[in-house]
């Protein structure tokens, strides 16, 4: 498949999504979706007016109402025979959400659905399946020979159906070039953050994040399957070194030290690390122990000080000022807020 670039409207300043609609369509899949990037757009607009404007169309292969799983009736405000839809441009991005129970009756009825996918995602467009929604993406090709993933419950019906699909059932999101693949719906919210953060900052994904999902999400980082990336790279050393760092987060050995224990000079660490992950092993040190401190504050009671501690700062300060930076929130902050929204 040819690599191309994330297409955005630039010249009309607009960030198109068009959510996929049929039978039996899971309606979390495309509300949730629609009411993060809505929220992502409004907190960046407060502070910047030509940010891109978000543009939501629900599509289906015809004008038909459609009947979600729930009961809910939705109607599509672009179809695929629409002469609108010929002449304009793919959208940017394209959510495919996930049916209830078998999906093949539904892809058997809309072929052409499959076609338009594969020929969006030729024109530029990121495509998003969630669920059994991934079926319609494995159905074009597009996923021969790269990752995906797809419900627990339906591995085994999409390993005999996609052989040539690469499927890594364990992941509850993967990433290969344009095309990400969602286990679940949260995982599909941890998606749409991730976006988010691209298209309208971090702060606006960090300000959705707050407001939608911190009781349901780990950051995206660590729950995707990225071919060619992160410690799935082909430095063996270094994902070693990765594995040894994660596990390790209260040493007291600097990161030169423990270069020196791989039986690397820190220069070589260094050029090696940044070569194989993309960032810098500082960086990934700094936040391997935020993320860890975060978990711990919400599942744990333990003090900040232990928390610390655990995390490899024996100064408690030094986390808060950490957190301050990443979070914009203390430590005793972000845990009222967690807890807050998990317990109340």
């Amino acid at each position: 498949m040819p690599n191309k670039r994330i297409k955005i409207d630039y010249l009309t300043n607009k960030l198109t999504v068009n959510l996929v609609i049929y039978p039996h369509v899971l309606a979390t899949g495309v509300t949730l979706p629609i009411e993060m990037l809505l929220a992502g757009e409004a907190f960046a607009r407060r502070y910047d007016k030509s940010v891109l404007k978000l543009d939501t169309q629900f599509l289906s292969e015809s004008s038909v109402k459609i009947k979600s799983r729930a009961g809910i009736t939705m109607v599509a405000d672009i179809t695929l025979d629409s002469e609108l839809l010929v002449k304009s441009t793919p959208p940017d991005i394209i959510i495919v959400p996930s049916l209830w129970r078998n999906p093949r009756p539904v892809l058997k009825s809309h072929e052409k659905l499959v076609a338009w996918l594969k020929h969006c995602w030729q024109q530029g467009s990121t495509l998003i399946g969630v669920g059994t929604g991934v079926c319609f993406l494995a159905e074009s090709g597009l996923l021969d020979n790269h990752s995906a993933t797809t419900h627990w419950h339906y591995v085994e019906q999409f390993k005999r159906d996609y052989p040539q699909v690469d499927l890594k059932p364990d992941f509850f999101i993967t990433q290969s070039e344009r095309i990400y693949c969602a286990a679940s719906l949260n995982a599909l919210a941890d998606i749409i953050v991730h976006l988010i953060a691209q298209h309208y900052g971090k702060e606006a994904a960090q300000n959705v994040e707050r407001n939608f999902s911190h009781e349901i999400r780990k950051p995206y980082e660590e729950q995707r399957y990225l071919e060619g990336s992160g410690d799935r790279h082909a430095d063996e050393l270094i994902a070693e070194i990765q594995f040894w760092l994660r596990t390790n987060l209260n040493t007291e050995l600097t990161l030169t030290e423990i270069a020196k224990q791989f039986g690397m000079s820190q220069r070589s660490f260094t050029r090696r690390f940044k070569a194989a992950t993309g960032v810098r092993a500082t960086q990934y040190w700094q936040q391997l122990r935020i993320e860890t401190a975060k978990e711990l504050l919400a599942s744990s009671n333990l003090t900040i000080q232990e928390i610390a501690d655990q995390v490899g700062y024996q100064d408690q300060g030094h986390l808060t000022r950490l957190f301050k930076k990443d979070l914009h929130l203390t430590p005793k902050a972000y845990r009222a807020m967690v807890r807050k929204k998990l317990f109340s």
